[in-house]
């Protein structure tokens, strides 16, 4: 399976990895503006199989998704250590690959993820709110955008980082081939078997997200003993255009604590 993928920079590798049903857009939306003024890093963004540009040809369950990351992997980086980011879906398969790389998994940081419950029917979530929003927004949508399913924020910067970084990505998807992943969803080996990842650690959930929430990934938290775990409110499913700043600086942190043990 070869992966679709963009990459921009050189040095230190960070691969970064979007949730179910986006591409590539929503990581580099988020990352690139925070990496413009930090050189010395390698990103790379793959588009996940059945996803953007990646095809998912015999691939049938999350087992098959993870299988072609790690092949990704071995091609792109061979054995070079490397940063780990995964937003949602992604944040679930970054979590199995530093479990099955704990060596070379220098750092791993987590936005939006799975928690302990992969099942979207048995999460702990909140209803959907709305909290912050401004006039004329939801007027300017056009009939098939779905922005208002997930946003807690609802202003004019939101809605067009939206239309940059996820919106595109959703249009791409190969429906027929995520139904078909879907009912195998849960990864054989739970991420968290084994000993716990020791190494700097980011998670970062919002408050008022009603997809995967935040209560479950709490559990987490035992496993990742260098873990920062941040909810910010104000904040849904795409916390990282709704709370762009306090993003940027947590992730910036995490990658001060990442170098300062290389």
């Amino acid at each position: 399976m070869t992966l679709h993928y963009v990459t921009h920079g050189q040095g230190t590798p960070v691969l970064a990895l979007h949730g179910w049903t986006p591409d590539h857009r929503l990581m580099t939306g988020c990352l690139e503006p925070l990496f413009a003024d930090l050189p010395g890093y390698r990103r790379l963004y793959p588009d996940l199989p059945g996803m953007g540009q990646s095809p998912a040809v015999g691939i049938n369950s999350s087992d098959g998704i993870l299988a072609a990351v790690q092949t990704f992997i071995d091609d792109q980086l061979g054995d070079q250590p490397f940063l780990l980011i995964g937003e949602s879906y992604g944040g679930y398969l970054a979590r199995a690959i530093a479990r099955a790389r704990p060596q070379q998994v220098t750092g791993l940081a987590m936005i939006c993820p799975i928690g302990t419950i992969v099942d979207n029917a048995d999460r702990h979530v909140p209803e959907h709110v709305v909290l912050r929003s401004e006039p004329g927004v939801r007027e300017s949508l056009g009939p098939d955008e779905d922005f208002t399913e997930l946003a807690v924020v609802e202003t004019a910067s939101v809605l067009e980082a939206y239309r940059r970084d996820v919106a595109p990505g959703l249009m791409l998807a190969d429906i027929t081939a995520l139904e078909r992943i879907l009912k195998k969803r849960e990864l054989s080996v739970d991420p968290e078997a084994g000993p716990p990842y020791e190494r700097p650690t980011l998670l970062i959930c919002g408050r008022q997200d009603a997809v995967v929430g935040f209560e479950d990934q709490y559990a987490l938290l035992p496993h990742y003993p260098r873990a920062t775990f941040a909810v910010l409110d104000v904040a849904g499913h795409n916390l990282q255009i709704e709370q762009p700043e306090l993003f940027g600086g947590l992730v910036r942190e995490w990658l001060r604590r990442v170098a300062e043990e290389s």
